[in-house]
């Protein structure tokens, strides 16, 4: 007797289990490779994004830095501006007791019958127009300013006589006038 055992149904339930389970563990790596690669993505645009940021603030502190390099460019013309207005203040303060001593010395080197009618300062240079009664005192003057301490030698550009009784000597005549040292002066 023989006893006779269908193993086919058996077998074929086993095969399609197998292939399910197959499917399902394919679909299931998948699924995770999926999920990884999601992850990754969003890992690299996280990356980017805080990158992005960075950026962001470094261009932020750019601008804020170049209105800073400008503010400091604004900064040294405004003192370049104020040390040149120093600069000016400083040569009015000094020029200003040298224009009354170049008056006190034009005064007290004038001589008797001589008149200025015109004085002309350009820079350290004074240009004098006058009358005197003669070529002598038109000498004598020259004499007198080129004596002074505070005047170099004069040079006579020109003399001219008037016609009738009272003739009188129209002149021209230049000056330098000199500065003391301004050092000199600051200097205690």
């Amino acid at each position: 007797m023989s006893i006779e055992i269908n193993l086919l149904p058996w077998r074929e339930a086993h095969r399609q289990r197998r292939t399910r389970r197959f499917y399902i563990g394919l679909l299931s790596v998948a699924v995770l490779a999926l999920m990884c690669a999601l992850g990754v993505a969003r890992w690299y645009q996280a990356g980017i994004d805080a990158e992005r940021g960075r950026l962001a603030l470094i261009e932020r502190r750019m601008q804020a830095l170049e209105q800073d390099i400008a503010t400091v460019k604004d900064y040294r013309a405004l003192r370049a501006r104020m040390l040149e207005q120093i600069g000016l203040i400083r040569e009015l303060q000094f020029s200003r007791p040298q224009t009354v001593r170049i008056f006190d010395q034009l005064a007290a080197t004038l001589v008797d019958g001589v008149y200025y009618e015109r004085l002309v300062r350009k820079g350290d240079r004074l240009e004098l127009s006058g009358l005197a009664r003669s070529n002598r005192r038109v000498s004598e003057q020259l004499r007198q300013l080129a004596a002074s301490p505070v005047f170099g030698t004069p040079a006579l550009s020109s003399v001219q006589s008037s016609e009738g009784d009272a003739a009188v000597k129209r002149f021209q005549l230049s000056v330098e006038a000199q500065t003391p040292r301004r050092d000199a002066q600051e200097a205690p």
